[in-house]
């Protein structure tokens, strides 16, 4: 979704970073020096789970290094090839990670496939929502870019008298997270994937922040230290951005206001994503508290 993406050129092509030993490293990068690498750590989802604020959020940490915007290459660009990939990745010193993030991979038929044959030991991290929030917020974007479309309510029934739910309706078919994980895990490990909870990220950013450094076997540097909770936004926001001694949020098309979905389809929605919700459990180990 480009609502999702930061214009090309967002790359934040920070120089320096704890890889290279202080100046020297920062020199290195400064003079064009690291080496573009194909990421060893991929956020594959989901959309309008939290990935954006996850990755502006890493991009603090020195031996992260990232790509701004999403380069959709294990769905859309996959035919460009992988030199044409490791291209748009930023330059890297020795003992920093590269990463990207492009949500609509975790719905991908082939992506766990095509990322497992660029690289078994890729990292895949997966930043989920409470389904039935995530696709009122998933309506709620393409709403503001297209205010015609039907309400939220029509496209959410088959038939409205039969409360039968569309589950062809991509707002509604993502959140079904256990039978888009099935796919992934015929080709990784359920150890080689981390779930983040998106409503923990904005409830305590840098205990879910901890547990992506511990997963991406990096220090830990962010800290509690590195956020303040915003009032306005309804979200955590860095005191520092990445490069910039200037407070950072999460641009304005962040924290939209969700508009009010009547309370009997939010139930049925509820009661259809409970037993996939509970499989996702079962499946990950985790508890996400979504019900």
């Amino acid at each position: 979704a480009p609502g999702e993406e930061m214009p090309a050129g967002g790359g934040g092509n920070r120089a320096g970073g704890s890889g290279g030993g202080g100046t020297a490293g920062t020199l290195t990068l400064l003079l064009g020096e690291g080496t573009k690498r194909l990421p060893q750590a991929i956020i594959i989802g989901v959309k309008k789970g939290g990935t954006r604020a996850l990755l502006e959020f890493l991009r603090v940490h020195p031996d992260v290094r990232a790509v701004g915007a999403e380069p959709h290459f294990f769905d859309r660009n996959y035919e460009r090839g992988l030199a044409w990939y490791r291209d748009l990745m930023p330059r890297t010193l020795e003992g920093q990670i590269t990463m990207e993030k492009t949500p609509s991979y975790f719905v991908t038929k082939e992506a766990p496939a095509r990322i497992s044959s660029m690289s078994k030991g890729t990292k895949l991290i997966v930043v989920v929502r409470d389904p039935v929030t995530r696709a009122i917020s998933d309506y709620t974007q393409t709403l503001s870019k297209k205010p015609d479309i039907p309400t939220f309510e029509s496209l959410t029934f088959k038939n409205r008298t039969t409360g039968l739910i569309d589950t062809s309706w991509s707002a509604i078919q993502i959140g079904i997270y256990a039978k888009h994980l099935e796919n992934w895990l015929l080709y990784f490990p359920i150890g080689q994937i981390l779930f983040v909870s998106g409503e923990r990220l904005i409830s305590d950013p840098a205990g879910e922040l901890g547990r992506v450094q511990d997963f991406l076997g990096l220090k830990r540097i962010i800290t509690d230290k590195h956020f303040y909770f915003n009032k306005t936004k309804g979200f955590p926001c860095l005191k520092k951005a990445e490069g910039s001694s200037k407070p950072h949020c999460l641009g304005k098309t962040k924290g939209r206001t969700h508009p009010d979905i009547d309370q009997e389809v939010v139930q049925r929605l509820r009661d259809f994503y409970r037993p996939f919700n509970m499989k996702f459990y079962q499946m990950t180990g985790q508890d996400f508290g979504w019900d």
